[in-house]
């Protein structure tokens, strides 16, 4: 074999160009992860209008899924990371109803500024996170028994606080026009502001996670996180980060509800624990971890939003609505497994 010496010039030839462009970005697309959770989302809006009406796209119908997307999305991001890192956190149960019982009691029944009242609700959903996290990193208990705990735990805090401070478990609250207007209100009668907060957050998310190294070192975690611990990833740090984040924005969209619906229940959240999970999967997350992306979170947000909601658009019998969308949820997620399995089967031809 002929070898060149360092000393040699090393002369660069120019990589040979795709024979087909077309072909090559639609295979690179079919192998994303989120693929399979657009598809699926693109096959749902076909089948409602088909068997709907076309209010389902009209301002109001569409306030009616997005509504529901915009809350459960911005809780379902950091669940879908968790899962991503090899973790979860079923604790969101309990965070949703603690963050807008927080505020509500604070700002409504004591009458205190409703930033005080805001800041106290998002300072919860920190102090619960660090907790989570810190019993996850150093007791080595799996992350859905830790979560598990704190999420009775809480719940138990909150109603007893709740009884205990106001002697009832619903608590008024009419907050400031300015709180309303950035945190509670809707837009043109139909669209909840949340809807704004979830849009930014989603392109914040696309660009840490897909644009950046924390992004990198999420993926590392949860393919291998001895390995990611051993190139030095700080892997004790971002998983406290992790559930610091699921925690707040679990609490902010409780915040959130109360303010917009003038109003807290200690009763309320629990639905988002599922939902969310389901959304993640659907969305392209595998439950394992090591693969996923934010935008297939979004797709799949959006379709479980659809799904529940745009069975009141057409004529099918309610009576058969759980049986509908369970079905086309199972559908969305087997077409997703379809196309993470090609991509992570897939190995370019050698040239």
């Amino acid at each position: 074999m002929n070898m060149k010496t360092a000393s040699q010039p090393v002369v660069m030839t120019p990589a040979p160009k795709a024979t087909s462009t077309t072909s090559f970005s639609v295979g690179g697309l079919f192998r994303r992860p989120e693929a399979g959770a657009f598809l699926g989302l693109v096959g749902v809006f076909v089948f409602f209008l088909v068997f709907g009406s076309i209010d389902f796209l009209k301002p109001t119908g569409a306030a009616s899924w997005l509504n529901v997307a915009a809350n459960l999305d911005i809780v379902a991001f950091p669940i879908g990371l968790l899962m991503i890192a090899g973790e979860l956190d079923i604790s969101i149960g309990s965070m949703i109803p603690a963050g807008s019982m927080t505020v509500a009691i604070i700002s409504g029944y004591y009458g205190m500024p409703i930033w005080l009242g805001i800041a106290a609700s998002l300072g919860l959903g920190v102090l619960i996170g660090l907790i989570n996290g810190f019993l996850v990193v150093r007791t080595n208990v799996p992350s859905l028994i830790v979560t598990l705990g704190t999420l009775f735990a809480v719940a138990g805090l909150v109603l007893g606080l709740s009884v205990l401070l106001t002697g009832t478990t619903s608590v008024a609250l009419k907050a400031p026009e300015l709180a309303k207007f950035f945190f509670g209100q809707f837009v043109g009668n139909t669209f909840q502001v949340i809807i704004f907060w979830w849009l930014a957050l989603t392109a914040i998310y696309v660009f840490f996670i897909h644009l950046s190294k924390f992004g990198n070192w999420i993926f590392a975690m949860g393919g291998d996180r001895i390995s990611a611990r051993n190139a030095g990833i700080p892997t004790t740090k971002l998983t406290i980060a992790l559930f610091v984040l699921s925690s707040t924005s679990a609490a902010f969209v409780g915040m959130c509800q109360a303010i917009l619906f003038n109003s807290a229940q200690v009763s309320a959240g629990m639905s988002f624990i599922f939902n969310s999970i389901i959304s993640v999967v659907v969305g392209g997350v595998l439950l394992t971890g090591g693969f996923g992306s934010i935008i297939g979170i979004f797709f799949g947000t959006i379709t479980f939003a659809v799904v529940n909601q745009g069975i009141y658009f057409t004529t099918f019998d309610r009576n058969w609505s759980s049986l509908i969308i369970g079905v086309m949820l199972l559908l969305a997620v087997l077409m997703n497994n379809t196309f993470r399995s090609m991509a992570l089967s897939y190995s370019p031809k050698k040239k």
